[in-house]
């Protein structure tokens, strides 16, 4: 078969356009491609401001505030759980609440003591508080007793017996009676028992009255 004349040789490399500007026997090159300046709007160096809340998982801060309100409120556990050790254990950081025009001491008997414990705590209130009834009330019969010409004596020590006596019988055996009926704790039980027992044995030695040690009405006048 004989090929035409005008068909290009398949094999024939292609003519480089390139090759007229760099002459015979130079490789042919690329033209260089023009450089543009970085950034948007043709503006060299310009930065590009990325808010860091938009990158972050909008989900993210939800978790830290619920881990903080977890924390906050086990804190808050931990605080109340030591403040129930202490109540347990005697010590009381409430404030003084009784008498109620002049508060000296904490009473509340009604959100303490354990409900099967409060009538007897209410009995032995009641004890404490005719105790001293008892000491003021001999310092009014002695004063009057004094006054109609028994002499001085006997009314310096009916005060003595109330000044002393109203805190001593507090001290020794109401507040050991109203933490242990609030604690449970035998101790304080035992200590409140033994004083008790003396507090009532000096009760009916007073109402007695025999004649030693104390002399006079000092402490039988309001019995007599």
């Amino acid at each position: 078969m004989q090929r035409h004349n005008n068909d290009p040789n398949p094999f024939e490399e292609e003519e480089n356009p390139f090759a007229s500007a760099a002459g015979p026997g130079s490789k042919p090159r690329l033209p260089p491609l023009a450089s543009e300046p970085l950034g948007f709007n043709h503006n060299h160096g310009a930065t590009i401001d990325i808010q860091m809340g938009i990158m972050n998982d909008p989900n993210e801060k939800e978790n830290d505030l619920a881990a903080w309100e977890a924390n906050l409120k086990r804190r808050e556990q931990d605080i109340k759980r030591r403040e129930d050790a202490l109540a347990r254990a005697g010590f009381s950081k409430n404030e003084k609440n009784w008498p109620p025009l002049f508060p000296i001491i904490h009473h509340d008997i009604a959100k303490e003591i354990p409900l099967h414990a409060q009538r007897l705590q209410y009995l032995a209130f009641a004890s404490w508080l005719g105790i001293i009834f008892c000491l003021i009330w001999n310092i009014v019969a002695v004063t009057f007793c004094w006054i109609r010409g028994e002499g001085v004596r006997i009314f310096f020590l009916a005060t003595i017996y109330a000044i002393l006596g109203c805190p001593l019988s507090y001290v020794l055996w109401y507040r050991p009676l109203y933490h242990a009926m609030r604690t449970g704790s035998a101790l304080k039980f035992g200590w409140f028992f033994v004083l008790y027992m003396f507090h009532i044995a000096f009760c009916i030695y007073a109402a007695i009255a025999p004649p030693f040690i104390f002399h006079g009405k000092s402490l039988t006048l309001s019995l007599s």
